[in-house]
């Protein structure tokens, strides 16, 4: 199944029922820090706290009856897990999440309270014990994010994104393995050719970076990063295409300016985003994505599970 209009638009109907049209919010107190018309939206403000649901319930949805008694497994860095925990228990079925050890507590304990099973592992060895525990139980396996109807799903809040402004002439979204800007980006360019779509990777992590430039997906070493959402070390096999094809480009953003975009948005747009929901705002901070001050840019806030413990760690 390619990833198209018609696909993401058939994604946005099966969803519908489960999932939030989240707010495009208007921030004119970041337009004089950032140097344009800011907008963000606010994924943040999903049900499970990141746009995850999206893609994990149109994947869920697609499955057959005797799937979902089966169960579903998944790797995850965090808001994945919770996503497929929930969407799990909202069609009566069953949940085991592998989430690296060092994923934040906040995140390992919302899934356990959606009923999911939670297995730790090390970060690179979770998609391999995932397959493992798909095989021994006879579950099946909602990839984070590559896969066709992941990516699809991902891409409606592109689609939201354009009808609720179709002013805009900049999409800014966070990347790791790919699902989010592969989905949004077609979903961007198929309404509106001439908005600009940008991803923005951790610098300790940048695998879109490197394999744009090489023309072929290259693997990373993994380096520690803030961006505890972003760990993925190689792009998608399947996500790789859409982003060559659509996106305008892919930028490594230091963790400083992480939190730098992290704090302005809390502060003057009073709008809790994760670290690595606001690497978009960190991009503009630090220059390495070109905006001008009458462009309508819009910062999809992935994510907002975060806690005040870990705000306090990051001051």
């Amino acid at each position: 199944m390619a990833v198209t209009l018609d696909t993401i638009s058939d994604a946005r109907r099966r969803i519908a029922p489960y999932v939030l049209k989240t707010p495009l919010l208007r921030l004119p107190s970041l337009d004089s820090a950032l140097g344009c018309r800011v907008y963000v939206k606010a994924e943040c403000m999903q049900i499970t706290g990141a746009f995850k649901l999206r893609g994990a319930m149109n994947k869920l949805l697609s499955l057959s009856a005797e799937q979902l008694a089966r169960g579903a497994v998944a790797a995850s860095s965090g808001n994945h897990g919770r996503a497929l925990a929930y969407g799990a228990r909202m069609l009566g079925s069953s949940a085991v999440i592998v989430i690296p050890r060092t994923a934040p507590t906040i995140k390992i304990e919302a899934i356990r309270a959606l009923g999911a099973e939670v297995v730790l592992s090390d970060a690179d060895r979770r998609f391999a014990v995932a397959e493992r525990i798909s095989r021994e139980r006879d579950m099946t396996v909602i990839p984070p994010f590559n896969d066709e109807d992941i990516m699809a799903g991902q891409g409606t809040a592109g689609l939201e994104i354009m009808e609720q402004c179709p002013e805009i002439d900049t999409v800014i979204t966070p990347i790791s393995g790919g699902g989010l800007l592969s989905g949004v980006a077609a979903a961007v360019k198929s309404v509106s050719p001439r908005t600009r779509v940008f991803g923005a990777e951790p610098d300790a992590l940048p695998r879109y970076s490197e394999s744009l430039a090489a023309g072929r997906r290259v693997t990373v070493e993994r380096h520690p990063s803030i961006a505890d959402a972003l760990v993925s070390n190689t792009p998608g096999e399947l996500c790789f295409p859409y982003v060559q094809q659509y996106a305008d480009g892919v930028v490594p953003v230091p963790d400083e300016y992480l939190l730098k975009g992290m704090r302005l948005l809390l502060e003057e747009g009073k709008l809790l985003g994760e670290p690595s929901a606001c690497i978009g705002i960190g991009a503009v901070l630090a220059g390495r994505i070109t905006v001008r001050p009458e462009e309508n840019v819009c910062f999809l806030i992935s994510g907002g599970n975060t806690s005040l413990f870990q705000l306090n760690l990051q001051q």
